[in-house]
């Protein structure tokens, strides 16, 4: 009699956790994007080997985005949930994010990319800008 060969394949996925959900690996991975948005990945090595890393993503539309960066657990250490970037060329990272980096589990962070799609513009902040320009302008024009 043969054994149900399902049940046990079922049995050892059931106990497969999500990569970087068990905080056991050697990188801190900070999100920038919905992996949903993208149909392949690659991986660069930026900098020296092994310390900082980019997951690039590749569009339906063609063009490449940054989706997260691994930053080597030698490089980085949690404070109160939020990931602090200890060397001078590693924190270069921090210029393409904006906002704090925030834990969510295991290894993984959560932050928001600096740059706004085209789609987005004009943003609140900008159109808050825009007025108070104007109103200076405004004013200018009403002293002469």
């Amino acid at each position: 009699m043969r054994k149900n060969r399902k049940w046990e394949y079922d049995d050892v996925m059931a106990k497969r956790k999500a990569p970087g959900s068990t905080g056991k690996g050697k990188f801190y991975r900070i999100e920038l994007r919905p992996k949903g948005q993208f149909s392949s990945f690659r991986v660069q090595d930026v900098g020296k080997k092994g310390g900082l890393e980019r997951l690039a993503g590749h569009r339906a539309s063609g063009s490449w985005d940054t989706v997260s960066w691994l930053i080597s657990k030698d490089k980085a250490e949690v404070v109160n949930g939020h990931l602090n970037i200890a060397g001078t060329k590693d924190k270069s990272i921090l210029k393409q994010i904006k906002g704090p980096i925030v834990h969510v589990k295991g290894d993984i962070f959560r932050a928001h990319p600096r740059n706004v799609p085209e789609a987005k513009k004009p943003t609140t902040a900008m159109r808050r800008a825009q007025k108070a320009n104007i109103k200076k302008a405004q004013a200018a024009r009403r002293k002469k």
